[in-house]
Formats: C-alpha cells, sequence, structure tokens
C-alpha cells in the first residue's frame, strides 16, 4: 500500500491526515490553533505555535498510522490563505504575530490605493479587488510598524511567506523559501497572467522583492523535510491555498464545476479553465490548484464568517457548550421566526466587500428565543453562500457557459443536514456531499500524489471522488426568493450601522 501525508493548516486548528492511495483516510490528529485578538478588527496567529503544532499533529498521525516516514510517498501542504508572516532569515524566528486572513488593521492602506485609482490595475494583473484580506497591504503593514523591519527587508534578512512557506522553510530547516501559484495569487502582488511577481504592484506598495518566495506549480517535488523532524526524510510534492486544494480534491477540474467549503469561512469556488475572467459581480478571479506551468482559474467568492459563527455561540454569547450542540437547538424550532443574524465581525465580503458593515441580529420580537438566534446563525452560512452563486451563476452566463447546476459541498459544517438542506432551498440546484468531506487535505495529498508518480493523471483521480448523499431543493422557488429578499434588506440594515 502507498500512502500520502497531508498537512492541513487551517484557520482554528492544525491537522494532519494519512490517506491511502485511494484517497480513503487512514489516520488523523488535530489541534486547536490559538486566536489572539489585540483590538477590534485585528486577528492574529503565533507563527511558532502553528509550526509546532503541525509538527506534533503530523507525528501523532504517522504514529496512529503505525507508519514511519518512509512508508510515506509524498506530503503535502495545503493552509489557510493570505495570512502573512514575515521571520528573519538567519534565527527562523517570526519578527511579529502572524497577521490573519481576517485582519482588517491595514485597511487604511488599501482605501490609500483605492484613491490613487489602482483598483483597475489589481484586478487586470491579479484578478482580485483591493482589500485587506489579501497579504499585501498585511505585509507592508508589518514592515512599516515593527521597528527595524523595512531596514531588515532591505538588507536582505527577512523572509515573507503564507502560512505553507512558513511551514516549507520551517520542514526544510530553512534550505526552501518557495509557494505555490494558488497561494502566490491571494497575496495583491502576484501577477495571474504572467505568473511572476509584479515589479508595478510591489513598487505601489513599498515592498522589497527580496521577501519574496519563489513560486512553482502546485504539483511540484519542492524539496525534502529534514530527517530530524519525522524520523526521516519525506518530499514535498503538492501545496495549494486550502480552498483551491479543496476544488482539487472535489475533482472539479473542468470549466463550470464548483464547491463550497464550509469552514471558518465558506469559499465558493468554480473552476474556469484557462479562461481569465473578471468578474462583474463582485467575485475574483483566483489562480486554481496547477499541476503544469500552464495557467489555470477560479472565479471564487468569499464569505468571512462562516462556521466561525457558531464558535461566536459558543465562545461569546455562550448559548451552547458545544459546537455540536447547534442543529438541535436550532432543529427545537420550525423555523427562525423572522430573525435574520448577518455576521458581520469583520466586515462583508464577496459579493458585497463592504469593510464598514459590522454583525447584526435584526428581526426580533418578543417571541424570539436562543433557539431562533441559533437557527438564524446557521442559515445566515446558507444565505452568504446562496448570494455567492447567485453572482457566480451570472459571471458564468456572462462567459459563455452556464449557471451552476450542482454545488459539491466540504469542510466541518457540512455535515449538519439542517444546514445542506436549507443551502439546497435556497439554490434551487442539488448540494452534493462527498464520502470523503476532508477534500482540503486530499487534495494537497492528490497534489503531492501526481508529482510523484502515485496517480497518472486527472482521470484517475476523477474515478476516487464518491457522493454519500444528495440534497435535492424542496421549497417553492418563490419562497426561496423571498427569504433572499429578506436577507438583502437584513445586509442592508448591517451595513448602516
Amino acid at each position: 500500500m502507498t500512502y500520502l501525508l497531508a498537512l492541513d493548516q487551517g484557520t482554528s486548528s492544525s491537522r494532519a491526515i494519512v490517506f491511502d492511495d485511494e484517497g480513503q483516510i487512514v489516520a488523523m490528529a488535530q489541534r486547536e490553533l490559538r486566536q489572539i485578538f489585540p483590538q477590534p478588527g485585528q486577528v492574529e496567529h503565533d507563527a511558532m505555535e502553528i509550526w509546532q503544532g503541525q509538527l506534533a499533529t503530523a507525528r501523532e498521525a504517522l504514529a496512529k498510522a503505525g507508519l514511519h516516514a518512509a512508508d510515506i510517498k509524498a506530503l503535502g501542504i495545503t493552509n489557510q490563505r493570505e495570512t502573512t508572516v514575515l521571520w528573519n532569515r538567519k534565527t527562523g524566528l517570526p519578527i511579529h504575530h502572524a497577521l490573519v486572513w481576517q485582519d482588517r488593521r491595514a485597511e487604511p492602506t488599501c482605501a490609500a490605493l483605492r484613491e490613487q485609482g489602482l483598483t483597475p490595475l489589481v484586478q487586470r494583473k491579479t484578478g482580485l479587488v483591493i482589500d485587506a484580506y489579501f497579504s499585501a497591504s498585511k505585509l507592508k503593514w508589518l514592515l512599516d510598524h515593527v521597528p527595524g523591519a523595512r531596514a531588515q527587508a532591505e538588507r536582505g534578512e527577512l523572509a515573507f511567506g503564507t502560512i505553507d512557506c512558513w511551514l516549507v522553510w520551517q520542514l526544510t530547516n530553512g534550505a526552501v523559501h518557495a509557494t505555490d501559484v494558488s497561494n502566490a495569487s491571494r497575496t495583491m502582488l502576484f501577477n495571474v497572467r504572467t505568473s511572476r511577481w509584479d515589479e508595478e504592484l510591489l513598487a505601489a506598495l513599498d515592498i522589497p522583492p527580496s521577501v519574496l518566495p519563489e513560486v512553482h506549480p502546485s504539483s511540484h517535488q519542492f524539496g525534502v523535510v529534514a530527517a530530524e523532524h519525522l524520523g526521516g526524510e519525506i518530499l514535498i510534492g503538492g501545496i495549494a491555498g486550502d480552498q483551491q486544494a479543496a476544488l482539487f480534491g472535489q475533482a472539479c477540474f473542468k470549466a463550470g464545476m464548483a464547491k463550497n467549503t464550509y469552514g471558518t469561512g465558506c469559499f465558493m469556488l468554480m473552476h474556469s479553465g484557462g479562461q481569465f475572467q473578471n468578474s462583474a459581480n463582485g467575485l475574483i478571479t483566483t489562480s486554481a490548484a496547477q499541476i503544469g506551468t500552464t495557467p489555470e482559474f477560479a472565479l471564487e467568492g468569499s464569505v468571512f464568517i462562516g462556521g466561525a459563527v457558531v464558535q461566536w455561540l459558543r465562545d461569546g454569547l455562550q448559548a451552547i457548550k458545544g459546537s455540536g450542540e447547534v442543529q438541535s437547538l436550532a432543529e427545537s424550532v420550525p423555523d427562525a421566526g423572522g430573525v435574520m443574524f448577518v455576521p458581520a465581525f469583520t466586515g462583508l465580503g464577496a459579493p458585497y466587500w463592504r469593510a464598514e458593515a459590522r454583525g447584526a441580529i435584526v428581526g426580533l420580537t418578543r417571541g424570539s428565543t436562543l433557539a431562533h438566534i441559533a437557527r438564524a446563525a446557521l442559515e445566515s452560512i446558507a444565505f452568504q453562500s446562496a448570494a455567492l452563486l447567485q453572482a457566480m451563476s451570472l459571471d458564468a452566463v456572462a462567459g459563455g457557459g452556464a449557471a451552476v447546476s450542482e454545488l459539491r459541498v466540504d469542510g466541518g459544517a457540512c455535515v449538519n443536514n439542517l444546514l445542506m438542506q436549507f443551502q439546497a432551498d435556497l439554490l434551487g440546484i442539488p448540494v452534493v456531499r462527498p464520502r470523503v468531506i476532508e477534500t482540503t487535505a486530499l487534495g494537497a495529498a492528490y497534489l503531492a500524489g501526481l508529482s510523484c508518480g502515485v496517480y497518472r493523471d486527472l482521470k484517475e483521480l476523477e474515478g476516487h471522488w464518491q457522493a454519500e448523499r444528495v440534497f435535492r431543493p424542496t421549497l417553492p422557488r418563490e419562497r426561496a426568493q423571498e427569504l433572499m429578499a429578506n436577507w438583502e434588506r437584513a445586509v442592508r440594515q448591517a451595513c448602516a450601522t
């Protein structure tokens, strides 16, 4: 039997999963990741905690599987994207906490770029909108605000990376400073048309090129894990940002195929093949995971707060003791009783892009209960995702394709049957849950397996994908449209606060 190891470094946890060559899970280990909130709108992670936790889960997963490094054909990495780490090349230590993708402190930089009229340039070169979500403004903030950082960077002493890049540096003991196209495309510094770091964008943000990693295809032999970490050398054969990895793990290899990942945030991607298409409906264009040098693209919509709304019910409102209790609490009422919950804790992402929006619960009456709020919180995940799919279908049709006809789903919250059924009802198309819902890690494993010959081609991988359950819409379209209109009204209220 051939085995692959995937490191899945997410926003709320670090995981390691051992897969066999048929894509079945052999063993898994997970550790929760501490969230740091210095001020409102700011979110940080301890990069050393990420590295040490991820290494510990890798060792634990191998031990659970009863395997050694020599049994692993290759290792793949998938990661929370946009989160920004800046570290000292000599010591290997970060000079500041990692700035998480949710962090909004660099919004003034983005506002200045917009005022300079750079929005069309950024969209044309990167496929992105100018937003503090992406890495570039976070990196500039670190260079400008950490004492001595800019001078160190100018001397070539600092290295920048997204989390994949940080892990590769640590795994190889500093021998490799590299990322893949899918992660590079999330920085707002990478020209996805030329597959190169863009000099004009670097100059606009005053970023020294010396801090940047090399960029390779997602399926590539990046380097070798130093033997001391996992008991032997292992090839690092694949890297992809978590959402592109999930698209790959869902076998969405062809234009028009779409998936939605329900994690801390929600991320919907539709493969658009080799066609670079700017969205007219608030979405972004991103590089899909690539197995070669030919560029491939996807349209993407990002919801900043998805499953994290359940964490807020648990930790903030203390309405539940554990996240697993939310479905039973929500099901204790027949509907949300007119309550709408817009979880814009850090602004609204696609298709709205309203940085100033804040969380709002509207439609409360004397009869509203915690159960109604819990149900509205769950439904907010589906409402935000439905808004994304509407925008995506409009762009697909405008580009000469067809509206999305099926949505493949994954991520932790997709196990919630109430949520998945409500999602299908809002969308009016089948929602398909696969047998292996760990598709983010699976995508990383597949990319690693392709680079070292475990798999022949994409056709072989398509044969591994299997559906576990199909949720079909049961709600009349008129009622679904009425609910979406109510949602849009609640969004306008959240943006007015």
